[in-house]
């Protein structure tokens, strides 16, 4: 795909603004973003929020060098209890919201309880001979909302200057991320220029609009100039063999009371993307009898 290529739908575009020396991602869910809320009944504060760390997830794929996967975390004991979202190298999203039964969750961060923890974490795979590298930042919750947050983890973290604006609705999500480039690239006024006319923005037009017609829109007199651009899409990595490890984890009288609770058979739903997988008495044998074997190893040395 061509940098200039911006079909509007489930979209990454990073760009350049030469002239004021920024660099930004954009970012465009649609089709992904719809899957997604539609594997939970969420209410519109969580979805909100859900959609936002989803978007987050995939523009920090674009910023920061990702190999394996990048996950955005909340932990919290209060109504919102969980919060996680995750964009893989590939640009493949998944996500999803817990929440105490019955309960809203506030959209100001700063009301979810004081135990919340929100952590950036990415994860890399093994390269050669070299063990898997696993990187996680812990983001202050001093700011009312996931944008504001963000920008102050990146401003800390980087010491460069960091703008974000994230939005979600029902069936769109979108984001845009501008950071000054490093050192004494654009001219010396580059960067407050260019923030006026990211204030200027606003949700609505965020979520309305491609990334080219709204780059354009916003900084056509400072040179922005579109570098590179992949699709994203929702994509779950549940599989049977991980439910079987997952079942066996649990010990076998564990794992067999589970199928003798439904019908002789153990139900299994992924919350992610709602597949069930199913395993009855027989197969859960035969799980914990490949699990003895591979313990015993070989007989002799080979």
């Amino acid at each position: 795909m061509s940098p200039s290529d911006d079909n509007g739908h489930d979209q990454l575009t990073r760009f350049l603004i030469g002239r004021a020396g920024v660099r930004g991602v954009h970012v465009r869910l649609d089709a992904s973003w719809r899957q997604i809320r539609g594997h939970g009944d969420y209410p519109e504060a969580a979805a909100e929020l859900l959609g936002e760390a989803c978007t987050a997830a995939a523009l920090f794929t674009g910023h920061t060098k990702v190999d394996g996967r990048l996950s955005i975390q909340l932990r919290s004991s209060g109504t919102l209890r969980t919060l996680f979202a995750e964009c893989t190298a590939a640009g493949t999203l998944r996500g999803i919201a817990r929440l105490e039964d019955g309960a809203t969750p506030s959209r100001d961060l700063r009301q979810l309880g004081d135990d919340t923890l929100l952590a950036i974490t990415i994860e890399n795979p093994a390269v050669g001979s070299r063990e898997p590298v696993r990187y996680q930042g812990m983001v202050a919750l001093d700011a009312d909302n996931l944008a504001d947050a963000f920008e102050g983890y990146f401003v800390q973290s980087e010491q460069l200057p960091t703008r974000l604006l994230l939005a979600a609705g029902e069936r769109h999500a979108a984001g845009l991320m501008l950071q000054k480039l490093p050192g004494d690239e654009g001219d010396e006024d580059g960067w407050h220029r260019v923030g006026a006319l990211f204030d200027t923005l606003g949700s609505d037009e965020l979520l309305a609009l491609p990334a080219g017609e709204l780059l354009n829109r916003l900084f056509h007199e400072d040179g922005v100039e579109q570098v590179a651009g992949k699709p994203l899409t929702f994509a779950c990595s549940c599989s049977e063999d991980r439910v079987a490890a997952m079942l066996v984890s649990l010990g076998e009288e564990e794992a067999r009371a589970a199928a003798d609770a439904a019908d002789g058979q153990a139900h299994v739903r992924c919350e992610f993307c709602g597949r069930e997988y199913r395993f009855d008495q027989a197969r859960i044998g035969e799980l914990f009898k490949a699990h003895a074997v591979e313990l015993e190893g070989p007989s002799r040395p080979q």
